[in-house]
């Protein structure tokens, strides 16, 4: 565990994390422009820690304004190998309730105004998301939730939407009853994307605050009951980090940090060398070879 470093980015409700050693709050700057905030970093428990408040401190990034690629350079320039996405969502599976957790392991992307990827014209790359999270990781926070008294969900399918607003009835029922989706939210893409193309190893704690607008007995999305779950769920949550160090696995058989090892297509003198430069973070081990 001495060469890992988890990097926990904190969704609405969670803005700090406790019990780090040495804990220091750091300024990155990225070509890609400045992180959702400043980002602590620590140890815990002899495992390396950053953590990262996806909206920033206060909630001042709407899902949409939140700057995704610059999170994940600034993460992975501080050193983070795992990413663990901790982040409020509903649900559209009774099973699935108000202060569950659910492990996520695939995603519909339904965003529309977000920059997804960052390879383009110049250095062209693409990535498999067939697998879009990283099992080891996600097994390690659900055993740490429910260690913590949580009830955990193994698996389910996050539908990722654009936002600020809620689902209409007819999309709430959509996403449920033709498109098999399990959980909702409006931050997890194109975050997993830009993990994936940086060869971290990720996943995500989706946290159930609500039933979305299907439920016949919860009726509309109401903000006071979600922020009255959130508070519940963000104790449970710090208690989830907290039990990560001794968990973590020393391998991945989905060999999360080499998703890149034969993604790049543009032809080395093809490349341009601004952009290449702007990816030396993410992709340097493959673009520097």
């Amino acid at each position: 565990m001495t060469d890992h470093m988890l990097a926990v980015i904190g969704g609405s409700g969670l803005y700090e994390i406790d019990g780090l050693t040495d804990p220091r709050w750091h300024r990155v700057t990225t070509p890609w422009g400045d992180p959702s905030d400043a980002i602590l970093t620590g140890t815990l428990d002899g495992l390396r820690m950053a953590f990262l408040p996806r909206h920033g401190r206060g909630h001042v990034h709407s899902p949409t304004d939140v700057p995704y690629r610059a999170n994940i350079d600034a993460l992975k320039q501080l050193g983070a190998t795992h990413v663990l996405s901790v982040s409020a969502c509903g649900s559209f599976r009774e099973e699935m309730a108000p202060g569950d957790f659910v492990i996520v392991d695939q995603f519909i992307d339904r965003t529309v105004n977000r920059e997804k990827s960052f390879f383009s014209q110049g250095c062209v790359a693409h990535v498999s998301m067939a697998h879009p999270t990283c099992r080891a990781l996600g097994a390690a926070a659900a055993e740490a939730a429910q260690a913590a008294g949580v009830k955990v969900h193994r698996g389910g399918t996050y539908l990722a939407m654009e936002g600020p607003q809620f689902s209409t009835l007819a999309e709430s029922r959509m996403y449920r009853e033709h498109w098999g989706c399990d959980v909702i939210g409006m931050t997890n893409m194109p975050e997993a994307k830009l993990a994936r193309e940086a060869e971290l190893h990720y996943a995500t704690v989706a946290m159930v605050t609500d039933y979305d607008s299907w439920h016949p007995d919860h009726g509309e999305v109401d903000v006071t009951q979600i922020i009255a779950t959130l508070s519940a769920n963000t104790t449970h949550a710090k208690a989830m980090i907290a039990g990560l160090p001794g968990r973590m696995a020393e391998g991945c058989d989905q060999a999360c940090d080499a998703a890149l090892e034969f993604a790049v297509m543009t032809a080395p003198d093809k490349r341009d060398p601004v952009l290449v430069d702007r990816l030396s973070t993410v992709a340097g081990r493959v673009l520097r070879g």
